[in-house]
């Protein structure tokens, strides 16, 4: 496994005023950042390439969807303008050398309504869609998108693993697959293990954060269990620590975190890098 770090857990957003955070997170002891492309107008391809190169550290793309950015919206402005935001990701994380681009994007993060089921259908429907215009674009730049499931209190459609795999079935493209974090599979899941065997070969990407989005290890997780079930799935992939520093407040108020989860940052990074090459490496 390669472990990585996402840049949330220092800044928001990323850009070239954050170029240092590359030799940071390579200091720290990651293999890879994982970029979070929140603005695409702030990322520099060429400046942050020649710096991962010149640190020798890898790089995995998630995205950001608000609600301008919702392929399955009502509005077929606000869809079109989704799928070209993630197409957008795919063309960043194909120049920067990533496979891989991950986050919710079947809708917006924190979209939450009670629908009939034939409306909840509809949007289903709508995300499927997108998500194969999407899969296919990728597909011709060699990157697979993995779809992050999220807790209730942040989307209404996609919340458990086998949400996840159905969603994941309807679409019908061998570059989709799963992002899971402990965070979000600790409120939805009855049993970690079980749900991550569930997932089994759709696991694409992996995020291992604790319970309170704080230290990994430093919670109430079933590590030794989850680590049991990530060989049993053969899984070998990338798994990131994401957290979020209160100090930038709107992405603090934006997750809920309304008191310091560690020491510092580098600390928390640091202690959840050390505590995961152990449980899992």
């Amino acid at each position: 496994m390669k472990f990585g770090a996402s840049t949330f857990i220092w800044v928001s957003p990323f850009s070239n005023a954050t170029l240092d955070l590359i030799d940071r997170v390579k200091a720290l002891g990651f293999d890879f950042l994982e970029i979070c492309i929140e603005d695409p107008a702030t990322i520099d391809v060429d400046a942050i390439r020649r710096r991962l190169e010149r640190a020798h550290l890898g790089v995995a793309i998630c995205g950001a969807f608000g609600p301008n950015r919702d392929i399955s919206a009502d509005n077929a402005e606000t869809r079109a303008a989704g799928v070209a935001y993630i197409r957008r990701c795919v063309e960043i994380a194909a120049a920067l050398g990533s496979d891989i681009v991950a986050g919710p994007m079947y809708s917006a993060t924190g979209k939450t309504r009670l629908l009939a089921p034939e409306a909840r259908a509809a949007q289903w429907h709508l995300a499927v869609e997108n998500m194969q215009r999407a899969a296919d674009h990728a597909a011709t730049r060699g990157v697979r998108l993995a779809v992050e499931t999220l807790n209730r209190f942040e989307t209404d459609l996609i919340n458990t693993v086998a949400q996840g795999v159905a969603f994941v079935d309807d679409i019908g493209r061998p570059n989709v697959g799963l992002l899971l974090d402990t965070f979000h599979m600790n409120i939805e899941e009855k049993d970690l293990p079980a749900a991550l065997r569930h997932a089994g070969r759709n696991l694409f990407h992996f995020h291992a954060c604790a319970n309170d989005r704080g230290t990994p290890g430093e919670d109430h997780l079933p590590w030794p269990a989850i680590a049991e079930a990530l060989r049993d799935i053969g899984y070998t992939g990338a798994v990131a620590i994401e957290s979020f520093t209160p100090e930038v407040k709107e992405i603090a108020r934006a997750v809920s975190i309304w008191r310091k989860l560690a020491t510092d940052q580098d600390t928390l990074a640091r202690n959840g890098l050390a505590f995961l090459r152990h449980v899992l490496g």
